[in-house]
């Protein structure tokens, strides 16, 4: 049975790691260096990536993604055993010129054209987003790319998600989030945005108040759940 569309939504809001830009493949580029600690790589890093954001928010000592990434970087190559100054800094710039998912330009292709808003909302840096945005060739895509930078504080405070609501003067019921990470994806539905989760990674259901009033695995089911056919 197909999904019924989400009702009076004007604008479609991203999460930008994991959602639209596959934060694995900078390990995957260096495939050469790293041989079977690819997975290994990619996933410790993420994992203490998002760990370092939470933390430094409960502790309210805030640095810019960028430190955090780096930070989350060294924690892993001391972890595998990797001590390679070179090999740190390349996956460092890799990051900023992330691949997309297969899917991600034509959606957002077919959603700008129905005259609906299309923002980022992130916990990158301006700089970090500014990058991986131009390095995709999507800049003209978005009304909005908003960071955690301008709150403070990282995901999942309910000050992140207000920024969309600042930046594009919709109520929350208005506005489609859009989430790989299922913790992000029910903060949002909690803050009171109609959230589509986009399970990419075949994650359990969260025990976090809030519930995402979609599930898909992919962005390619994204239009018909906004009104389009």
């Amino acid at each position: 049975m197909t999904a019924l569309p989400l009702p009076g939504i004007k604008a479609c809001v991203f999460d930008a790691y994991g959602t639209l830009f596959d934060f694995a493949s900078a390990a995957r580029g260096c495939r050469d260096v790293l041989g079977d600690n690819i997975d290994k790589l990619a996933a410790l890093w993420r994992d203490k990536q998002l760990q370092y954001t939470w933390l430094r928010a409960t502790q309210g000592k805030h640095a810019d993604f960028w430190q955090v990434t780096g930070d989350a970087l060294d924690f892993t190559l001391e972890t595998l055993g990797i001590t390679n100054e070179k090999l740190r800094d390349r996956l460092m710039q890799l990051y900023l010129t992330l691949d997309t998912f297969p899917e991600v330009a034509g959606v957002l292709d077919r959603l700008k054209k129905t005259g609906l808003k299309l923002a980022i909302l992130s916990n990158g840096s301006p700089k970090m987003l500014d990058a991986v945005v131009k390095g995709a060739k999507l800049q003209g895509m978005f009304d909005a790319v908003l960071s955690v930078e301008d709150a403070g504080v990282y995901k999942p405070h309910p000050r992140v998600y207000q920024l969309a609501l600042d930046r594009l003067k919709l109520p929350a019921s208005a506005i489609s989030f859009q989430s790989s990470n299922a913790w992000d994806a029910y903060a949002a539905s909690a803050f009171g945005m109609q959230v589509v989760w986009c399970n990419r990674y075949g994650q359990r259901r969260e025990r976090l108040p809030g519930k995402p009033n979609r599930e898909i695995k992919s962005l390619d089911e994204l239009p018909t759940l906004v009104g389009m056919s």
